[in-house]
């Protein structure tokens, strides 16, 4: 009894030790408020997407003259009456009478797209400002005698994400912006088994390689890592803790059989010997 009372204080130590390490674990970006502000203000900003293959692409082309600039725009203009046309006003002149049905422009393995008239353009590897320069300068003065005015979306921003998070799945972003932690609060949260310190990200470049990094939801620094904010067709792999792996181990039938006669067993002999000491 002696040497059972001599090691309990350790055992309660040992355990606190094991609590005050898995709570420091599952906390967010700790101690996130030390970040100096102009250390924040000097990280990148969200940016436009870069276009790759693979992605849709949905590009209007406007002007004052909507006849001329209509050849370039992939979509059609149908109107109230079952009227298709390559114009956005009907025969009235009045504006508004079309609705457009989009047709998206796919980006091929090569980065390019073909473009009405122009042909093909390699819009692999740039944003949608540079996208937009590039066909304002394919097209004017060339085909049309004004600088026309130019659309373009990305259609297919979209990440996935997957593990030990509540709700896994695929989640669309309308803005073409989300970042991380945008990513999991979708996903409805980490579980309380899956490993904050080692998220896993799978990133497709422009060039269609793909990349794997590590990140740290803990640590605070993720604030201002350059993979914070997440690019289209992402995936998030939140990996589960060894409490979760242990979980998830099963025995086969036999074996746990086995465990089970041996320790019915046991139980009965320790009640043996017990009544045998009683008795004597």
């Amino acid at each position: 009894m002696k040497n059972y009372i001599k090691i309990l204080p350790i055992v309660i130590l040992v355990l606190f030790s094991s609590c005050m390490s898995v709570r420091k674990q599952v906390p967010y970006m700790v101690d996130a408020e030390t970040i100096p502000t102009e250390v924040l203000s000097q990280t990148a900003n969200m940016t436009d997407p870069v276009i790759g293959p693979g992605d849709l692409l949905n590009i209007e082309v406007t002007g004052t003259d909507m006849m001329a600039v209509s050849l370039f725009n992939k979509g059609k203009y149908l109107s109230a009456d079952g009227t298709i046309s390559q114009s956005s006003q009907g025969s009235s002149g009045l504006s508004g009478a079309y609705e457009k049905s989009t047709q998206y422009y796919l980006v091929d393995k090569d980065g390019n797209i073909e473009f009405p008239i122009v042909g093909k353009l390699n819009v692999g590897g740039l944003k949608k400002n540079q996208i937009i320069e590039l066909i304002q300068s394919a097209i004017y003065p060339k085909y049309i005698k004004e600088v026309p005015a130019i659309d373009a979306r990305l259609m297919n921003f979209r990440v996935t994400v997957l593990g030990a998070v509540k709700g896994p799945g695929i989640i669309e972003s309308k803005t073409e912006r989300l970042n991380l932690l945008e990513a999991i609060a979708e996903a409805g949260d980490l579980d309380i088994k899956g490993k904050r310190e080692n998220i896993m990200l799978i990133r497709t470049n422009a060039n269609g390689q793909r990349e794997i990094h590590r990140l740290n939801l803990n640590d605070k620094e993720i604030l201002l890592s350059p993979y914070f904010n997440l690019q289209q067709n992402d995936i998030i792999y939140v990996e589960p803790n060894k409490s979760a792996t242990y979980g998830a181990w099963q025995l086969s039938p036999a074996v746990g059989a086995t465990i089970t006669i041996v320790g019915g067993i046991s139980a009965i002999a320790g009640l043996v010997v017990g009544l045998a000491n009683l008795l004597k």
